[in-house]
């Protein structure tokens, strides 16, 4: 109930003033409806009723009680920018601009009303005119952190980072216990790739804000980027523990735990990741989510999922980039975009580079867009002299977009997909008109603005195709490129490797988050049934070395037999293969480039043929080079193989001179081959789009 009501005017004020302040909205607006019959012409009665009003969702009273204040007092610069700020929530932006504009007219430089201005400036996608508005504001209010911290949004999206960090550490002088300057300042940071100094900012976000689990969340995917995955562990486990249900932060936790095979309670956690990819609620990786063992049809579900909260963000961008595509003349050649984090010695491009070379011989404008800086290797220097390579690696997305776009890129290829550093974002803001997903994602984007895959029918056969969102074009070799130019260096010893010297080896230099319970657990009955023999791997990160040897021993193992080879330099890893006898691949994410790494180098991949994209990409490999006894069925005839081949060291001779036969002769490293399929590809492609007829399926 109501108290009974002041009999002034400067009592009700205060008194509604402090209920407000309170949240106590349904008490202020009855309290301010009994005394506007008392003081009937309060201009600052009516707009604190319009203010509770506005906060119990009563949009319409609210809009009454603000006009009627504005007749009472139509220079009372408050009620203006109330009614502004309600114009905007109504999606009336511009009439919010309008009022702004006038009321600044009679009152210059009004910090408030320029803040109103300056936030309708930014909802309209005008960020110049904001940056201004904001500017004056924290001129004529400079101890004003909110006003500093609006103004670095602005200088954020006009690309000026420095600037935008000044602000925002102007903002903490002046507010050192702000969260959300702490949280701006941990994304400038990310943006400027520092991200070990964005997750402190980030951490210190989170402790000033102990509700806020996303803070913590972001820290932890900061401490990812930076190479602490131990620490964005701890942090994940941190921000469950403030929001036990959130899934999005239980699904990295879960790919975090995985990476650093520490296995105990995975299997609780990704039941749970897997229910709620089920039931359709967002927040789950499609790339993180590749890890658990489930069907296609689930993945895609994922996919779709995450995608169409990406699609709601892009689309107000798209609008405000008002992006249209030019259909090319028709004797004008295709140009071609390719955009990666990886132009340059990492696993994308090292397989592609030969590739672009072929490619420069024919009549494809090729464009590389690399999102990070040049690492001054021999692929990059190989990539720029055969394409036109863009350094876009300084340039926030809505910029890459926009270079793009203006390079009139007809067909743009996201070699990276979710997998990738924001390349996702970048591709739903369409800067091509045709956009096809290619490498980096062994799955289906589920995402409107992707138009088609690039694939073969032995990865996507007909019984997956219903769980591919996009339309397929399926070359007619395996579509993951190689570098037949690869030199093998003279491998060092066994023993300065850490190999014993008259061992089977088996190897699986793949990241630890596919060597789940499952797969390591077959590796071990091999070891078993192959007493002469060793498990060669990919060095860990954190302790993930030890907990596997602790997870051999705890299977009748010798945690010896299990050998870690640390990062090396693509060719001294390259040279190693020497001394593999047998590659064991995994189930569900198959090995891919290092799988034709080993190929190429002489050493037979067995694989187990799944039934999802990301578990078929060496049962493409194999098929393509002629080697379909390496792929098997079921767990049951991989273990059985790989133990017989163990077992008879003359078949794995005969089998290593039948794969270097093949290899020579295969198409799997013809990639003059690969290019001519590729331009046919992309004529077909071409000519769909420029005739105005939609992508389609394309078997070639």
């Amino acid at each position: 109930m109501t108290e009974a009501l002041p009999n002034d005017i400067a009592s009700t004020l205060q008194r509604l003033s402090e209920l407000l302040q309170q949240g106590a909205n349904a008490e202020a607006a009855n309290l301010a409806a009994l005394a506007r019959r008392q003081f009937p012409v309060s201009a600052d009665l009516f707009r604190l009723y319009g203010v509770a009003l506005v906060r119990l969702g009563r949009r319409k009273e609210a809009q009454v009680a603000m006009n009627r204040a504005a007749e009472l007092a139509p220079g009372n610069v408050e009620v203006q920018c109330n009614l502004a700020s309600m114009a905007m929530a109504e999606g009336k932006v511009g009439a919010a601009i309008e009022r702004a504009k006038n009321a600044l007219s009679k009152a210059p430089g009004h910090p408030a009303l320029l803040q109103v201005l300056g936030t309708a400036y930014m909802a309209t996608g005008q960020h110049a005119q904001a940056r201004d508005a904001f500017s004056l504001a924290a001129q004529n209010m400079p101890q004003h952190p909110s006003i500093r911290l609006n103004l670095a949004s602005a200088e954020l999206e006009l690309g000026r980072l420095p600037e935008a960090e000044a602000q925002v550490r102007q903002a903490l002088l002046q507010a050192p216990s702000s969260d959300l300057a702490h949280a701006m300042l941990g994304h400038l940071m990310h943006m400027q790739r520092r991200p070990k100094d964005a997750a402190a900012s980030l951490l210190q976000a989170g402790k000033l804000a102990p509700n806020n689990v996303q803070h913590v969340f972001q820290a932890a995917l900061m401490l990812d980027e930076a190479g602490d995955l131990e620490g964005a562990a701890e942090a994940l486990a941190d921000a469950l523990s403030r929001a036990p249900e959130s899934i999005p932060v239980m699904s990295q936790l879960l790919f975090a735990r995985r990476r650093l095979c520490r296995w105990q309670d995975i299997d609780s956690l990704s039941e749970q990741v897997t229910r709620a990819v089920s039931e359709g609620q967002p927040g789950i990786h499609p790339f993180a989510f590749l890890a658990e063992d489930t069907d296609a049809a689930l993945q895609l579900r994922c996919a779709k999922t995450y995608a169409a909260t990406l699609e709601q963000q892009a689309a107000a961008y798209r609008q405000e980039f008002n992006i249209r595509h030019t259909v090319p003349l028709p004797d004008s050649p295709i140009r071609i975009g390719m955009l990666a984090d990886g132009f340059h010695e990492t696993a994308v491009g090292q397989h592609l580079v030969a590739l672009i070379e072929a490619l420069a011989e024919s009549d494809l404008d090729i464009h590389l867009f690399a999102a990070t800086p040049d690492d001054g290797g021999s692929v990059r220097r190989r990539l720029g002299a055969a394409a036109t390579l863009h350094d876009v690696s300084s340039l926030s997305r809505k910029q890459v977009a926009s270079l793009i776009h203006g390079t009139a890129i007809e067909i743009l290829f996201d070699l990276n997909g979710y997998r990738g550093r924001g390349n996702v974002e970048l591709m739903s803001l369409r800067p091509a008109p045709v956009q096809i997903g290619w490498l980096g994602y062994t799955g289906s984007s589920g995402a409107p603005w992707m138009d088609y895959l690039l694939t073969d029918a032995m990865t996507i056969p007909n019984e997956l195709r219903e769980h591919v969102s996009e339309k397929v074009i399926r070359l007619p070799r395996c579509p993951q490129p190689n570098d037949p130019g690869r030199k093998l260096a003279d491998p060092p010893s066994r023993e300065a490797c850490g190999l014993p010297g008259n061992a089977v080896v088996f190897a699986c230099f793949h990241e630890t988050y596919v060597i789940n319970p499952a797969v390591f657990a077959r590796c071990m009955l091999i070891l078993q049934q192959v007493p002469n023999s060793v498990l060669w791997l990919l060095s860990g990160p954190a302790d993930a070395d030890q907990r596997l040897r602790q997870a051999a021993s705890a299977l009748d193992i010798a945690p010896e037999r299990l050998i870690f080879m640390p990062r090396l330099s693509y060719g001294d890893y390259l040279a190693r293969y020497a001394h593999v006898d047998l590659y064991l691949d995994t189930l569900p994410i198959n090995a891919r480039a290092t799988a034709s790494d080993a190929l190429w180098a002489g050493c037979p991949v067995l694989t187990r043929s799944g039934e999802t994209i990301s578990g078929r990409t060496v049962t493409s490999l194999l098929h393509h080079l002629g080697l379909p006894e390496l792929i098997t069925a079921d767990s049951v005839s991989f273990i059985g193989m790989a133990t017989a081949l163990g077992n008879d060291p003359d078949a794995l001779a005969t089998l290593r001179h039948h794969l270097v036969q093949q290899r020579n002769k295969s198409s799997l490293f013809d990639m003059r081959g690969f290019a001519t399929d590729f331009r046919r590809a992309m004529l077909a492609v071409s000519a769909r789009y420029r005739i105005g007829r939609p992508p389609t399926d394309l078997d070639l």
